[in-house]
């Protein structure tokens, strides 16, 4: 049966079906099922016919006792059939996407940041979770219910040949005009199976986004404007749906109108024919016949809505392999294991855009010494953030060079390059999970004492244990049960318990309370000491404190220097940027 070839991707089906080759047995096993199915279901109306017209008719009980009991055990093997075949397709199916979206998490982990800043949250949870449990009901609703009704349909109809071909004639007859609404019906579905998939990612997408930024949405009293588009999304979410409801509500009825006619005009001629004293039809042939058109007309009639369900499944599948085609992986080419930094840095003539033809960085030179602190300083949108982006290789480079004790930071690896780089960034990220697990990250190989005895050297041993059940405090999703300045403390000793060789600093403490802001400072002090450190200088205090200071603006480094040398030049970019910014602390 053809029904909308065009919409269906052959190659797109072959890919699906090339995740069931791990699971060969249990695949072959839900087609046996399926045939063993169709022959015990076919069997039950022809021992019918036999029952009735060879034992009933003749009145005899002991053969009618016989076939009674025949038919049971048939209907036993056909029960047995279709509990195996119902749960091996629906396991075969849960496997398949288990192994798929095993395989999208692990390619969406290799993304580098440029991907994440252009594709919206919502979505990726949607293709992550929704769309691949779609996926499933290709295997659970669609590929083998449809291949157990063809092959019960051709059963059927092999049985109905064989006991009677003028009343199958009948049936035949009417099979192509429902076979043609059935087409329709199908062809309006998937447009309407395709607008909702749309919708429910559009709905995913704005919830994630509401429910994640709520703050700002309480803040600047914008609860009704988000209400009313939420209301005018949800809507649009609801009419896809209702045009689904509107096509099955039209179909289905006409479905069971033509099939209740043949039905009609199969008992009227068999019955003439009967009455008229016709030897090639009897009584058996009319009981049959009434089971035998339900049973090939309800999968003719289900098997559009199968359909659908299997290209439900195969949009939903395409959406997914489209990330899982996406080549936005950061280029991890090296071969050298960084096992331990001195810490010398060289950045030579690095050009970046984060924006095609929008350079953010333009020719940066730049130069660290091992164990040097220095601090980056300038204006929003100078480039600060960019250059400890481009360090940890979250974005790749336009030109230019960047060097960790003169290698290329290209030839290393990219997990043992990671591994040598702390970062603690002014947006802090806890995960719903304890203080201890938010600390290691779940590495084993970190003892609760060894992070202890880390909490105690920075100095933020004595915070913890004020919280109930310490570091086993539960901060709830993002971090929500501690203060900001809480949040960075907890992020200062995730970057120390790691020991790197390198540590990167965005220090921002403009919402921390003064006695988190001493906390941060003793880290600070205690974290930078014998390593090399950058650090996005928002304090005066650690400016001072530099080896040197970085002065950035528009993409380029305009002054370096220390702090006395770079406030005693006239009219220089460091002293604008003291007067404005930081010299109110020194009041």
């Amino acid at each position: 049966m053809n029904m909308q070839a065009k919409a269906f991707d052959t190659k797109l089906f072959k890919r699906i079906l090339n995740y069931t080759k791990p699971y060969k047995f249990r695949y072959y096993g839900v087609i046996l099922f399926a045939i063993s199915l169709s022959l015990f279901a076919a069997l039950r109306p022809y021992l019918l016919k036999k029952t009735v017209d060879e034992y009933i008719s003749p009145q005899d009980k002991q053969g009618l006792l016989f076939y009674v009991t025949l038919m049971g055990i048939v209907l036993l093997f056909e029960t047995l059939s279709q509990f195996y075949f119902v749960y091996w397709a629906n396991w075969l199916g849960q496997d398949i996407i288990k192994d798929i979206r095993t395989k999208l998490f692990k390619h969406i982990l290799t993304f580098r940041m440029k991907y994440f800043d252009n594709s919206p949250v919502g979505m990726l949870v949607t293709r992550s979770v929704s769309d691949i449990e779609q996926i499933a009901r290709i295997f659970s609703q669609g590929l083998f219910m449809i291949f157990s009704d063809l092959l019960k349909m051709i059963m059927v109809l092999f049985f109905m040949f064989y006991m009677n071909w003028r009343l199958t004639w009948i049936v035949i007859v009417a099979m192509p005009i429902l076979i043609y609404i059935t087409r329709i019906f199908q062809r309006k579905m998937q447009i309407a199976f395709e607008e909702v998939r749309t919708q429910i990612n559009n709905m995913n997408v704005f919830v994630q986004e509401r429910v994640t930024g709520m703050k700002i949405v309480q803040l600047f009293n914008r609860e009704d404007i988000e209400f009313k588009k939420f209301k005018e999304i949800n809507q649009k979410h609801n009419q896809a749906w209702i045009k689904t409801i509107l096509y099955n509500s039209i179909f289905f009825p006409i479905a069971d109108i033509i099939s209740s006619f043949v039905l009609a005009a199969v008992v009227l001629y068999g019955g003439f024919h009967i009455i008229d004293g016709d030897k090639f039809t009897t009584f058996g042939d009319l009981f049959s016949y009434t089971m035998f058109i339900g049973m090939l007309f309800n999968p003719l009639r289900q098997i559009a809505d199968k359909f659908n369900e299997m290209q439900m499944g195969m949009i939903a599948a395409n959406r997914v392999f489209d990330i899982l085609d996406t080549n936005e992986e950061v280029q991890d080419n090296g071969t050298v294991m960084a096992t331990h930094f001195k810490g010398a840095i060289r950045f030579e003539n690095v050009r970046f855009s984060y924006i095609k033809e929008e350079e953010v960085l333009k020719g940066i030179n730049l130069n660290v010494n091992p164990g040097e602190t220095i601090a980056i300083v300038g204006a929003t949108g100078a480039g600060k953030s960019t250059i400890i982006n481009l360090l940890n290789r979250f974005y790749e480079i336009d030109s230019g060079t960047i060097y960790i004790d003169n290698q290329n930071i290209n030839e290393f690896t990219l997990e043992s390059l990671r591994k040598q780089i702390a970062i603690v960034l002014q947006d802090v990220f806890l995960f719903a999970d304890t203080i201890h697990n938010n600390i290691t990250l779940n590495n084993t190989k970190l003892s609760r004492e060894e992070v202890i005895k880390a909490a105690k050297e920075i100095g933020v041993h004595k915070f913890i244990k004020s919280l109930p059940g310490d570091y086993d405090y539960d901060v709830k999703e993002r971090g929500v049960m501690l203060s900001s300045g809480q949040r960075q403390l907890i992020a200062f000793l995730r970057a120390y318990v790691s020991n790197p060789s390198i540590l990167i600093l965005d220090e921002a403490t403009s919402s921390i309370d003064t006695y988190s802001e001493e906390l941060i400072q003793k880290a600070t002090e205690t974290i930078t000491k014998g390593r090399t450190s950058i650090v996005i200088a928002h304090r005066l205090a650690t400016i001072i404190n530099a080896n040197k200071i970085i002065v950035m603006d528009k993409g380029q480094i305009v002054e370096t220097g220390s702090h006395l040398e770079l406030i005693n030049k006239e009219n220089g970019f460091y002293k604008k940027l003291y007067n404005s910014q930081f010299a109110t602390e020194v009041e």
